[in-house]
Order: C-alpha cells, then structure tokens, then sequence
C-alpha cells in the first residue's frame, strides 16, 4: 500500500482550505458534512461560498495564504489554480506535521481524498492512490448501485444493539458468529424491505435464543488454485471471510491470503524439500485442537485440496475426533496452468488422455510406472518435478517416448509472473536450468505441448521465454 486508509474524526475540529473557487467547493461541502469547522483562505470567493459565509457555515480570511494561516487547524487541503501556492501550502503544512492534500496533485501530498460512498454511518472509501482518480469514481458508481441506502439503517440498527450483543456473549467469537448470521439472513431482508421495527423484534428473539456458551469449532478444508486470486470460487471467499484462523500451504500465494479476514490469526505449516515448518502429523493434531477451541479454521491449500494436497489425511483425522469439516475444492494447478500457458490437456488430434503425477525425487530416483506414462498419445503433468526434470526426461525416453516430444515446464503459472519454458524431452532440462526457474512449477509432456504457439493468451507482466524456446522445438521436430 502506499497509503493507509484511515477515517479522521474531524467534528468540531477546525480545517482550513486554500482557495474559492468550484473544486475549493467541492471539498468545503465535504468537510462540512464530516462535522468540521472550516476557515478559507482566498483573496475572493465563488458565488456559492458567499452564501455559505452569509449564513455562517464558513469562516473567511480574504487574503493570500501565509504559513501563519496554519495556527490551530488539524487538516489542510489546497484547492487553488497556482502550483507555486500550492507546494507552499504543502510545505509550511509539512514543516508543523498538519495533515496536508493538494487537490490533484499526490506528490505534494501527505493524504488524498478518496471516492466515498455514504451510507452514514457505514461509508466506503476507494482510492486510486492517486494514480487514476476516473477509474476510483467509476467503481465508486458500480458501488452505488450494488449497495441500497438502506444499508445505512441496518448500519445504525446494528449499532444500537452492539452493546446489548456484547453483554450477551462472553465469548467474541460468538458474538462474530451471530452478527454474521444476522446479517446474511432474515434479520437484513427486513431492514432492507423498510420493516426496521420487525427486523429489531426479530433479532432481540434471535438474540434469546441463542446460548452462551463456546461456539463449535470447525474446519473449512479449501483449495486455493493455482495461485491468481480471480480463480478463486465464491465459496472459498464466503468462508475465507468466517474463519477465525487460517493454516495455510507454501504455494498459497501472498494475493491469496492478504484476502482472509484481516484480523484472523496466520499460521504457516508450509513445506519445502528437507524443510517443513510442520510435518503433517502436527498439521493434522493443530486442526484438531485449534477447532476444540471453538475455532472456525480455515485450512487453505494451493490448487486443490485432493490432488497431492493430503487433504484426505487430514479429515481423515478430523472425521475420527468428530469434527465438524466441509471441503471446498480448488483449481488444481493442472487445469489453471495448462490453460494459462495455451495447453489444453486433451485434444482430438493428440491427446485422447492425462496422467497426473508426482516428480519427487528420493535417493535420485523417482519411482513411477514409467512404462504406463509412456504410452502414445497421453499427456502427462507432472507436478512438483523441477528438481528431478533431468531424471523424468531421461526415463520417459529410455521407456520409450522419443527424445523429440515436446514438454513445457511453467513457473508460477496464472500470475503475473508466470514464466513458460518450452522444448522436448532431450532439451529441456537445459532449457530450465538456463532460464533459473524457482518453484512452484508444474510440467507438462505431450504432443499437446506444440498448441501453445497458437494458442498461448495469457500476457504477464513479467516477459516469458515462451516464444524464443518454442521456435527451437519446431525447429527440431
């Protein structure tokens, strides 16, 4: 980030604005709706700022700006048409650490004004960082008319009751649980409707109903994809939101888990080669304990949780202490990878099937039916395989399959920075360790390999080496 989004209580706190003309106005209005007490400084005023000092909403010094300006006032903002009065507005603001924002200019910033939707008192702030202020007000216009103003009932509503909910619950994850049930069910419907009333007679009769006592832990098992957080399912994101804790994988990718509900609690059980931060045992036994503790733990897995992901051992130990668990599956890095990198997996005139396996290495040797995957017309993917890609090409060929077949190996696949390396069995080793590829890394075999020049779509921000490398295949076959 870089700004922290904050809200400021400027009520009955004193601001001043540099300028009087029609954007000066803009921010006036806005100030004043947040409560503040708001001096101008400016030689003259625009015809509607004369109203507001004739009728006393404003305070007007009809003069240049001088640091002097600056005494007592909590925020600044510079709304004129010079830049040389601007930056010194900026500057004396900076010097005596007055919060300061030059309209339209971030540099001369120490805040910007977001895009606000207002349903008082919930408000929404968006920000562009400065960088494209048309694009802040156009997702601030799809937010307008995807939240109702009703929302700002069901705001004040909740707020009158917060405190009776808080003295109701001991614990906070129980009182978390019922707002989220209340919010998500009748009790908002109502509000929405107009019936404010009912909706607060039903949710004093939810509240009674409702024990104190610890709620019951449970364990949402979710794949997270192959790493792009727009391949994420809607369910995944519903339950990412709810989860208390989350105990999450290596390949989960940092995108993905800056989405978790800000105040859950992170714990890494991530594994690499001859270092795991937990082994799977720990893993199984913390899930247990942290949902005995009346925990909604959210186990978060790269790809999808059943495809070499041990989800299967996990609420294996999860179904034998009895607790409560749901599986939420993910894109498994075979499917959102090859479709990233322009691979399909089948097609009619190469491939009538594919083989998922595994490329760990153990002693230096893998050990695979390496005559089942040398068959003709199949594709094989081979997931977590880069340090034994020499020794997976070398027994695909001695099994049979010619050393001219071709075969990628993507590195980071669906984000942007993912990097395709594309040759043949004989080549590619070369190819990867030229190209100093880092895992996670998914490798794809088969005479499907030879669509991605056609068919290749994704354009990441970090340039591949896709094209120089599928130029040497085609030359070699």
């Amino acid at each position: 980030m870089d700004f922290l989004p904050i809200f400021l209580n400027i009520h009955n706190k004193t601001c001043l604005v540099v300028g009087g003309g029609e954007v000066a106005t803009r921010k006036i209005m806005l100030l004043l709706q947040a409560g503040a007490q708001v001096s101008v400084v400016t030689p003259k005023l625009d015809a509607p700022l004369n109203e507001y000092l004739a009728h006393g909403r404003i305070k007007h010094c009809a003069e240049y700006f001088q640091p002097e300006h600056l005494e007592n006032i909590v925020l600044v903002i510079a709304a004129t048409n010079d830049r040389i009065v601007n930056q010194q507005v900026s500057q004396a603001a900076r010097q005596r650490q007055i919060p300061v924002n030059v309209v339209d200019d971030p540099e001369l910033c120490t805040f910007i004004m977001p895009s606000i939707v207002d349903r008082s008192p919930l408000l929404i702030a968006i920000s562009s960082g400065g960088q494209s202020p048309v694009l802040a007000r156009l997702l601030r216009a799809q937010l307008e008319i995807m939240i109702p103003v009703a929302y700002s009932r069901l705001a004040a509503i909740t707020g009158k009751f917060r405190q009776h909910v808080k003295q109701h619950f001991a614990h906070p994850e129980k009182r978390r649980i019922f707002w989220e049930k209340a919010l998500q069910g009748t009790f908002t419907d109502m509000v929405l409707a107009g019936k404010d009333k009912t909706a607060e007679d039903h949710l004093l009769q939810s509240l009674q109903h409702e024990k104190n006592e610890l709620p019951q832990g449970e364990v949402y098992l979710v794949g997270a994809g192959p790493g792009n957080p727009d391949l994420l399912t809607f369910r995944a994101m519903r339950l990412m939101q709810q989860a208390d804790v989350v105990v999450y994988d290596r390949l989960v990718s940092p995108a993905i888990l800056d989405m978790v509900r800000r105040d859950a609690t992170r714990i890494y059980a991530g594994k690499e080669r001859n270092r795991h931060a937990l082994e799977q045992e720990s893993i199984n036994q913390l899930l247990v304990r942290l949902a005995q503790e009346g925990k909604r733990v959210l186990r978060l897995k790269g790809g999808d949780p059943f495809i070499f992901g041990r989800g299967g051992e996990e609420i294996e130990t999860l179904a034998s202490h009895r607790i409560p668990f749901q599986v939420v599956p993910g894109i498994t890095a075979a499917s959102g990878v090859a479709a990233y990198a322009g691979i399909p997996l089948t097609h009619r005139d190469y491939a009538q099937s594919c083989i998922f396996v595994t490329g760990h290495l153990k002693n230096n040797s893998i050990d695979l039916d390496w005559p089942y995957l040398a068959r003709p017309n199949q594709t094989i993917v081979i997931y977590m395989g880069l340090l034994g890609l020499p020794v997976l090409c070398q027994q695909l060929i001695a099994h049979g399959l010619p050393n001219t077949t071709p075969a990628a190996i993507i590195q980071q696949g669906t984000t942007q920075k993912q990097k395709i390396v594309v040759g043949t069995l004989q080549t590619l080793p070369d190819l990867a360790t030229a190209a100093n590829l880092t895992p996670p890394t998914l490798i794809i075999v088969g005479e499907v390999v030879k669509l991605h020049l056609n068919l290749a779509w994704f354009e990441p921000a970090e340039e591949t080496l896709s094209q120089t490398n599928i130029i040497t295949l085609n030359r070699k076959t």
